[in-house]
């Protein structure tokens, strides 16, 4: 297996962390503004305009932890991140059909997922991982404000 192939598995297993860092910024622009177009120089023509590139750190990091260059090519990593988004894309309109109509669950993305064993256990290792912070968090809170 090769180096691409091993980190997009690793982005597909952070699809839940991703994803909702891909809806907050969606949220964010203007209604009227069109979210694929940027004044920046930081993305790769499409054809229709820049689009605005939203992990390209993140990726960057997992590149270099997967062995690459600390600085890889640009180019490298705008690939990546469009397959990321394509992904990303991809689950939440799977995940809009098959669900409450509209709506995206965390139990639609595992439904997704369940026949990929890599995929099903990275999400349920981010899951429990989530729920233990959840219980970390209200531990801390209840001995500092005794609630």
């Amino acid at each position: 297996m090769n180096r691409i192939s091993c980190l997009c598995i690793c982005c597909l297993g952070c699809f839940v962390l991703l994803f909702d860092y891909y809806i907050m910024a969606e949220e964010e622009e203007d209604p009227g503004f069109d979210e694929d177009l940027d004044d920046g120089g930081n993305g790769v023509d499409s054809g229709q305009g820049k689009r605005k590139r939203l992990f390209s750190k993140e990726l960057r990091c997992m590149m270099y932890g997967f062995g690459d260059d600390q600085n890889p090519y640009t180019e490298s990593v705008d690939i990546l991140e469009d397959l990321v988004i394509e992904f990303i894309t991809e689950m939440t309109h799977k995940a809009m059909s098959i669900g409450r109509q509209g709506r995206v669950q965390v139990e639609d993305i595992v439904f997704l997922i369940r026949k990929d064993p890599r995929k099903f256990a990275r999400v349920k290792d981010l899951l429990t991982m989530n729920e233990e912070l959840k219980k970390a968090r209200k531990a801390f809170d209840e001995a500092n404000y005794g609630s």
